[in-house]
């Protein structure tokens, strides 16, 4: 008999059961934890698990929140969006109850193993329903899964089994290293961005650290985090300290944080996730008043670049932004789609139609660019 039940801590499953059904997961149990004691604002957490016969053979990470329908657009799309709110406050926000994580790169569900492939579809639609009953309980008609691989043929016939929508969602970057050196690398890439990173290479460059901990720089790393954040048009979270020191402090060997220093003056830093495989580039923040004349982006950049080929790490990372960028270093791209489905009829029809407006290939060349490559 297969059954499901939702948790509203990681805590309540075994680390161990968890890791198995994510082998090699970065963002395993203790990233959780490290996410959960962070007490990020506006999110609460869930966890979804299916049993077979008691046993645990299928979970997933989920979360509730309000959610602004414009999340995803920029440019002018966001413009508009933005004079709509203002206009009717709360038109384009929503009780969301979503399967995936704010904070982690793809919403990937978990099998045990020995869980066949054929048998996965199923265990997605136990979690699917688990996850509209969870939703019920707590008032929610709008169900999602969040940046689902678009290559996954399990999540799409599950979901459109279960009447949700799709639509593209922003794709992930991932740049392959097979290369000998940083050299080799810049000798991959077209003609004028290998002299354009060349020349940035011959000025004069911050200091590097690489830290464990950074309880005493806390303060300066998290102006950092908010000017940036300030600037970005594409958010969903805000991330409190306690979440850089805490995901440090509970992967220890596996996060990392790269500091940039022009004097004593810190003027960037980088939050990575590091195995023997990949690096995940989780959190890039710097001071837009030495990103000119340091480059601070593109030292960021080739530091990675650099560590993993140092270190034999065959793929880097990069996230969900700054597309137009990676597209020129190389960048290939993996895509993700978003699920959705309101339990109300004419809601779910509304949303049908406001998709077509809100789809972020429509708002910005680059990460169309992006989608159209996945």
């Amino acid at each position: 008999m297969i059954t499901a039940q939702a948790f509203p801590t990681i805590r309540a499953l075994q680390r161990s059961a968890w890791n198995d059904c994510f082998p090699g997961a970065l963002e395993d149990w203790d990233y959780y934890v490290a996410v959960e004691n962070a007490a990020i604002n506006d999110f609460q957490w869930r966890y979804l698990a299916v049993y077979e016969d008691g046993t645990l053979v299928a979970v997933a990470a989920a979360f509730i929140t309000h959610y602004r329908l414009d999340t995803t657009v920029s440019g002018a799309g966001k413009r508009l969006t933005e004079r709509v709110e203002r206009l009717w406050p709360g038109l384009l926000q929503l009780g969301l109850y979503a399967l995936g994580s704010p904070v982690a790169e793809r919403c990937d569900v978990g099998f045990a193993s020995g869980v066949a492939d054929v048998r996965r579809p199923l265990l997605l639609k136990h979690l699917l329903e688990a996850a509209r009953q969870d939703a019920d309980d707590f008032g929610i008609g709008l169900v999602a899964v969040k940046d689902a691989p678009s290559k996954d043929p399990h999540w799409l016939e599950s979901c459109r089994a279960a009447g949700f929508q799709s639509m593209p969602s922003l794709p992930t970057g991932v740049l392959p290293l097979p290369y000998g050196s940083v050299d080799a690398y810049l000798g991959s890439l077209g003609k004028s961005t290998r002299k354009d990173l060349r020349r940035k290479l011959r000025a004069p460059g911050p200091r590097v650290e690489w830290r464990r901990t950074i309880d005493d720089v806390l303060p300066e790393v998290m102006r950092l985090y908010e000017a940036t954040l300030t600037r970005a048009e594409l958010q969903f979270e805000r991330l409190p300290a306690g979440y850089f020191t805490g995901v440090l402090e509970r992967l220890d060997e596996r996060a990392v944080c790269v500091l940039y220093w022009v004097d004593e003056q810190l003027v960037a830093f980088n939050l990575i996730l590091v195995d023997e495989h990949r690096l995940v580039d989780k959190f890039f923040g710097h001071d837009v008043a030495f990103t000119r004349d340091y480059n601070l982006y593109f030292r960021s950049w080739l530091t990675n670049v650099d560590y993993c080929i140092q270190h034999n790490i065959a793929v880097y990372e990069c996230g969900q932004a700054g597309y137009a960028s990676k597209l020129r270093l190389g960048c290939e791209f993996q895509g993700n789609s978003v699920f959705f489905r309101h339990r109300n009829r004419l809601v779910n029809g509304l949303l049908k139609l406001v998709k077509l407006f809100i789809r972020p290939d429509r708002s910005d060349p680059a990460m169309a660019a992006a989608i159209s490559e996945t």
